[in-house]
């Protein structure tokens, strides 16, 4: 049998009921700071393109509360280059988007270039 997703105490089903306020009182300061300030113009055009169903939505708004109406979405982010594809889960709520789309990636280096010394050209590429 499988668990039953809960989130602060309420299943999906009741979350997704939960109006602006109540689901602020669920939600830890900074984020409640963040709804009790309201949205931006940017953030509000989002949000009613989400509203009217679009899917695939794509948004520059990083610093938005990912909300009860947004799961099950598919966004995309904006990370600086390029849109990265997010679906919404339930244990998402509460987060911002830009938590989900990171900005930079892991290092790697390949081997020592040209006109490297030989010193360097010893040391082992892992």
């Amino acid at each position: 049998m499988a668990k039953e997703f809960m989130w602060q105490g309420k299943s999906e089903e009741e979350i997704k009921k939960l109006d602006l306020k109540q689901f602020s009182l669920l939600v830890p300061a900074r984020q409640r700071r963040t709804l009790e300030r309201g949205f931006t113009d940017y953030q509000k055009c989002f949000l009613k393109r989400l509203e009217a169903g679009e899917n695939n939505v794509k948004t520059h708004c990083r610093d938005l509360v990912i909300l009860p109406m947004m799961v099950g979405k598919t966004i995309r982010v904006h990370n600086g280059k390029e849109y990265v594809s997010l679906i919404i889960a339930p244990d998402m709520l509460g987060h911002y988007l830009g938590e989900f789309a990171h900005t930079r990636k892991n290092v790697t280096h390949s081997a020592a270039g040209i006109g490297a010394t030989r010193s360097s050209k010893a040391v082992s590429a892992r």
